[in-house]
């Protein structure tokens, strides 16, 4: 992992956003929304009366068809000191290791949503005890937020539709050459290093991946504006009630 000056990277951002510009950007034409789906009529692309940022909008009726970032929400989910992990049976990184995450759903929290994809693709139950890191991704328009959990009884697991098997590993076993993301690549790495140090800590920040790079390429993408804050302590099995799925 390695770390942009911040400064830099708000720069690039902002001009990428810059109201001066006079074609849309590149990401946002790539991105498919042909039709209005109020009448039908072709969307072009324009900046609506009193807005900045260029929009899918159609000519006829002003529907403005926005497009806003993904939540994805999972856990790392701890049991006898060993981390559960997913092999996924789907593609995108078909075969390859996971957290248990997925898109939050309407009508849902965001913890509520971590345990429910935990049950989908490990049938495991868990206690949902704090959050742990999230994790801005800009160049495909998402946001993960995990959080640290455990096993709940019957303490069982099993490989759901979406996974191949599922297994517990031991922190010095956890495969960081068939992780599927980067995401969990540096999630699971800054965890080892808090379990190492006793302390637990909230961390945030941007992975900034290169346009084209598969998933799980670890020299496609890079950490910037990392924060971590200290909680002085909290381990795994000294937090709150919290929320069972």
């Amino acid at each position: 992992m390695t770390s942009e000056p911040a400064a830099t990277a708000a720069a690039h951002e902002a001009s990428a956003a810059s109201p001066a510009a006079t074609e849309p950007p590149a990401w946002l034409q790539r991105i498919k929304s042909n039709y209005c789906r109020v009448c039908g009529s072709p969307l072009k692309l324009s900046k609506p009366d009193g807005e900045r940022e260029w929009r899918h909008v159609c000519p006829s009726c002003g529907y403005v068809d926005y497009h806003n970032p993904k939540l994805v929400v999972g856990c790392i989910v701890e049991h006898e000191g060993k981390i559960l992990l997913c092999r996924r049976a789907i593609e995108p990184c078909r075969g390859l290791w996971t957290l248990p995450a997925g898109f939050m759903e309407l009508n849902e929290s965001t913890a509520a949503g971590a345990a429910r994809e935990t049950w989908e693709e490990a049938n495991a139950a868990v206690k949902v005890l704090a959050p742990y890191a999230h994790w801005d991704i800009p160049v495909i328009g998402q946001a993960y937020i995990l959080f640290r959990a455990a096993l709940a009884p019957p303490y069982t697991f099993s490989a759901g539709t979406e996974s191949l098997e599922v297994a517990l590993f031991a922190p010095e076993s956890i495969p960081f050459d068939q992780l599927a993301f980067s995401s969990v690549s540096i999630t699971l790495r800054l965890y080892l290093e808090d379990l190492r140090a006793g302390s637990f800590r909230v961390h945030h920040g941007v992975i900034d991946k290169r346009p084209g790079s598969q998933p799980n390429d670890p020299g496609a993408f890079a950490l910037r504006d990392h924060m971590a804050l200290e909680l002085g302590g909290a381990s795994a099995t000294a937090a709150g009630p919290g929320v069972q799925q």
